[in-house]
């Protein structure tokens, strides 16, 4: 399995707080039965993640967590184990995990799931997807914490 993760606001992060994200990935793609897959993170800034936002869904603010699935769409077969990339703000999830009076490593774990679930096609438009997509996420997050 490789976890790829473009660094380009880990200055923001301790270098073991990315390691432990790594971790945390490999563990969720294991979980998720794909212990092969091949994902790219990228940990960014709130400016950084807006661009995106505004570029791929045309709303001009910062989000949390943004995934880009590489599964389906034009040609998925050729994307060997590449699942996708997942791009998660660093800001935002500080501020959340502030908010929750939580650790940032907690926040950025559940947007790690939150992405990654979103790369294997689940949503949270209709009332029972997000039903389903809470539940796994909740059995990811413990999951992950008992592995620790």
């Amino acid at each position: 399995m490789s976890v790829i993760i473009n660094e380009p606001v880990c200055v923001l992060l301790a270098e073991q707080e990315v390691s432990h994200l790594r971790r945390c990935a490999d563990q969720i793609l294991a979980f998720l039965g794909c212990p092969e897959a091949e994902l790219s993170l990228s940990l960014v800034t709130d400016s950084a993640i807006a661009a995106l936002n505004k570029e791929h869904r045309e709303i001009s603010s910062p989000t949390d967590v943004l995934s880009y699935s590489l599964l389906e769409g034009d040609h998925s077969e050729f994307r060997g184990g590449l699942l996708g990339d997942v791009v998660i703000s660093v800001e935002t999830a500080e501020t959340r995990a502030c908010k929750r009076g939580e650790s940032i490593e907690l926040e950025l774990l559940r947007l790690l799931i939150h992405g990654i679930l979103h790369l294997f096609g689940y949503d949270h438009q209709e009332d029972e997807d997000a039903r389903k997509m809470v539940l796994m996420e909740k059995k990811l997050f413990l999951k992950v914490l008992s592995c620790d």
